[in-house]
């Protein structure tokens, strides 16, 4: 073997070769930095992690905050400043932006470097987290993910409980509601015919003949009170027909007209005249129009509108029934389709409440659903989603 291809030495034991081999070829950043902050030395490693040379960095002023992304150069500041009061850290982390302009999430520790009674200078190692970074950033995804499942799971149980809650109440007030329609209709048909014997031996310009007509509503009130009572408890679903639902919301607006004219409150049908043909049980589908603008009318103000639309939705139909009243308050809109909740206060034409717990029974039973979007000082809409069709 000629001289020239001959290896070279193997340093020998106290040649400090072996310790600038180790810490060149160490896998982190290593610097020493001088006494007054300055790089006296950069190991190669600087390139894979940051892009930038090592003279680069040796002639970088500020070195190494250039590298620091701006939200994190001020942190990056005050630790060089400890590192100055010659103190020792380990694992503080900030991020540095590659020259290439990714971003690299690193944790630095550092210590004095001293020579008897001399401080030499400051020794700072720095490590790639990146990918200790990215599993932080997916476990918080997760567990985010986790928390947010958590909440939604709670308020479906939440949910359920509460329309569990409301079956046991309606299922104690069936048999309540089968027991009162019972005991009042009896003596109230007495009373009827009573009326009616009395009411045929006056004249019709009895003076006393309007009290009689007065007598004979309430009693009518009285009735359509303990029917709604029963029939909220004791549904059974009528069969599917045919018919126009245009024309029911029609015909169910001519009968609540006199209703929204006592009240001075206009109801506008923008349903159109385009025929809107389903398979429903028809009078409990009159019914649910029936409570939904009923309610609109006696939220609404004197003076204002109660517009009433039909949107169709392919396989459904939207009746939107939109008042300018109030409001509901959010604590209020959770219970509105309880049984005898009512917002109404002390109107007198308020009902006992079982108008929405009625109407939401009958749309879900046909597979359907209520929806209410509300604003305090603006009114409220209410949604009625019916199938076109429905085989009971």
């Amino acid at each position: 073997m000629r001289d020239s291809d001959e290896l070279p030495a193997v340093p020998q034991a106290g040649d400090d070769t072996h310790f600038r081999l180790v810490a060149d070829y160490t896998y982190d950043w290593e610097t020493w930095l001088s006494i007054e902050g300055k790089p006296l030395w950069v190991n190669p490693a600087v390139t894979r992690m940051t892009g930038y040379q090592v003279d680069e960095c040796l002639a970088m002023p500020s070195y190494p905050l250039p590298m620091v992304v701006e939200q994190d150069r001020q942190e990056v500041a005050e630790l060089l400043r400890q590192i100055l009061d010659s103190t020792t850290g380990n694992d503080v982390e900030f991020r540095i932006r590659h020259r290439n302009g990714t971003i690299v999430w690193v944790a630095i520790s550092w210590q004095p470097m001293k020579d008897s009674e001399r401080t030499l200078g400051f020794r700072t190692s720095v490590r790639d987290i990146s990918r200790k970074q990215m599993l932080r950033d997916e476990l918080k995804r997760y567990a985010e993910q986790l928390e947010q499942m958590v909440k939604d799971r709670t308020a479906s149980l939440r949910k359920l409980e509460r329309r569990q809650a409301q079956m046991e109440k309606l299922a104690a007030l069936g048999q309540l509601a089968a027991s009162v329609a019972h005991e009042i209709n009896n003596p109230l048909a007495g009373i009827r015919n009573a009326l009616t014997l009395i009411q045929s031996d006056l004249a019709a310009d009895h003076p006393q003949h309007p009290i009689f007509e007065l007598i004979d509503k309430e009693i009518d009130r009285i009735s359509g009170i303990v029917q709604q009572m029963y029939q909220s408890y004791r549904r059974q679903s009528q069969p599917a027909k045919a018919f126009d639902l245009v024309a029911a919301i029609q015909e169910v607006l001519f009968f609540l007209d006199t209703v929204a004219s006592q009240r001075d409150v206009r109801v506008q049908n923008d349903c159109g005249n385009v025929a809107a043909m389903v398979e429903l049980p028809e009078d409990e589908i009159k019914q649910v129009i029936y409570n939904l603008v009923r309610n609109a009318i006696q939220a609404s103000p004197g003076g204002q509108a109660v517009d009433v639309s039909l949107v169709d939705l392919k396989d459904h139909y939207r009746i939107d029934v939109t008042d300018q009243g109030r409001g509901i308050s959010d604590s209020d809109l959770e219970s509105i389709f309880e049984p005898f909740f009512s917002t109404k206060g002390n109107d007198s034409g308020g009902g006992m409440g079982l108008g929405l717990s009625v109407s939401q029974a009958i749309i879900e039973s046909l597979g359907g659903r209520i929806e209410v979007r509300t604003s305090l000082g603006r009114g409220s809409r209410f949604s009625a989603i019916l199938p076109k069709r429905v085989e009971l």
